[in-house]
């Protein structure tokens, strides 16, 4: 392993937050109808992405189709200090990121995970104190947050796929561990133990049920299972996603208005979104356009990548699959099956045999 990994920073380490919010959106908003609006649209924080990207962008979506680019943010403000441990440095940057596909007639979505260290072309960006930041060759797609904000990774986020996206949702630590509180926790099972000493997650195998605080360290273990790669990390995020899902499934928010007014205070806390979006009534509009996609209309990816040449902590868009991949979405089309067939393994759900090798494959690459 290189030097730049073994000295790499908890802020460069850290936390892949397992971005529910859509998941959160389809399920949870379509129940706060009864909900005092204006109480919860006073939590809800948003940014004017429109504002700030002006014209030159993608055609906006049409025929209903539309996207969505999820974030999970790393920042250590507030109340996200005393949680994942470390420190950022009083910075942040997007250390998850989805790209959401609603389809045209509403019933099936892809969500494309994009790895951080992603190297891609960044483009011009303006900074938080308005100096404009020159555009990048090649830079970590998570650094785009870093250095212009959300509009800078919406942004970059265009450039990379040929899309508008036409919202934007981001979610913090404390925010995530809240809303996994506000649901009575979720359910996880994995086949083999998991012991991260930097995420703070040791599960024996089997099923498990957890709290806000174990569901974070959860979705960014990487060291304590499998191969330790971002890849691994990633499908322990889509398996949150799924539990999330079953468990707000279940709860009968419709029948049940206390359990409603909490779980929708907490969803509009946890969440920054596009000014488009920054209301109650909006939310509730767009999970009434989605509520038809459960888990099982879901199509859950990883962008195809390959090692980035010369240096094996960076990973670019493999071809032609990725390619391939942002071609079939712009046309709303469904997700190629090369790209399914490729994708990575779950790092939890390996076959016990296999467990061994696999602590000894993450160990040597720390």
């Amino acid at each position: 392993m290189s030097e730049e990994r073994k000295n790499r920073t908890p802020r460069r380490r850290a936390v892949r937050i397992a971005l529910f919010a859509l998941a959160g959106l389809v399920l949870v908003g379509a129940a706060l109808g009864g909900i005092a609006y204006w109480k919860l649209n006073r939590n809800i924080r948003s940014v004017d992405i429109a504002g700030q990207l002006g014209t030159a962008r993608p055609p906006a979506s049409t025929g209903g189709a539309f996207n969505l680019l999820v974030l999970g943010s790393d920042s250590r403000a507030g109340s996200n200090g005393n949680l994942a441990g470390g420190d950022t440095g009083g910075t942040a940057r997007s250390d998850t990121a989805m790209v959401v596909h609603v389809n045209q007639a509403h019933t099936a979505a892809a969500v494309v995970s994009i790895p951080r260290d992603t190297l891609v072309p960044r483009p011009v960006c303006t900074s938080a104190d308005g100096k404009q930041v020159a555009a990048a060759r090649s830079a970590m797609f998570n650094s785009a947050y870093e250095v212009g904000g959300p509009a800078c990774a919406v942004k970059t986020a265009e450039q990379l796929t040929g899309m508008r996206m036409d919202h934007f949702v981001e979610v913090d630590f404390a925010g995530f561990a809240a809303l996994i509180d506000a649901i009575g926790g979720v359910d996880v099972t994995t086949t083999v133990a998991i012991d991260d000493k930097d995420s703070g997650l040791h599960l024996d195998a089997g099923t498990h049920h957890l709290g806000g605080q174990q569901a974070l360290a959860f979705v960014r273990t990487r060291h304590g299972v499998g191969d330790g790669s971002d890849l691994g990390r990633i499908e322990l995020q889509k398996e949150m996603v799924r539990a999330m899902l079953g468990q707000v499934g279940s709860l009968g928010l419709g029948t049940n208005p206390v359990a409603m007014w909490g779980l929708g205070d907490k969803l509009t806390k946890a969440l920054t979104t596009d000014s488009d979006l920054a209301s109650v009534s909006s939310l509730v509009g767009l999970a009434q356009t989605v509520k038809k996609i459960g888990p099982d209309q879901l199509t859950m990816v990883t962008l195809p990548v390959v090692y980035a040449p010369g240096d094996p902590n960076r990973v670019v868009p493999k071809a032609p699959e990725a390619a391939q991949l942002w071609t079939a979405l712009r046309a709303d089309q469904e997700v190629p099956r090369a790209v399914v067939e490729q994708q990575p393994t779950n790092p939890a759900a390996a076959a016990p045999s296999a467990a061994p090798a696999a602590a000894a494959s993450a160990r040597s690459t720390e």
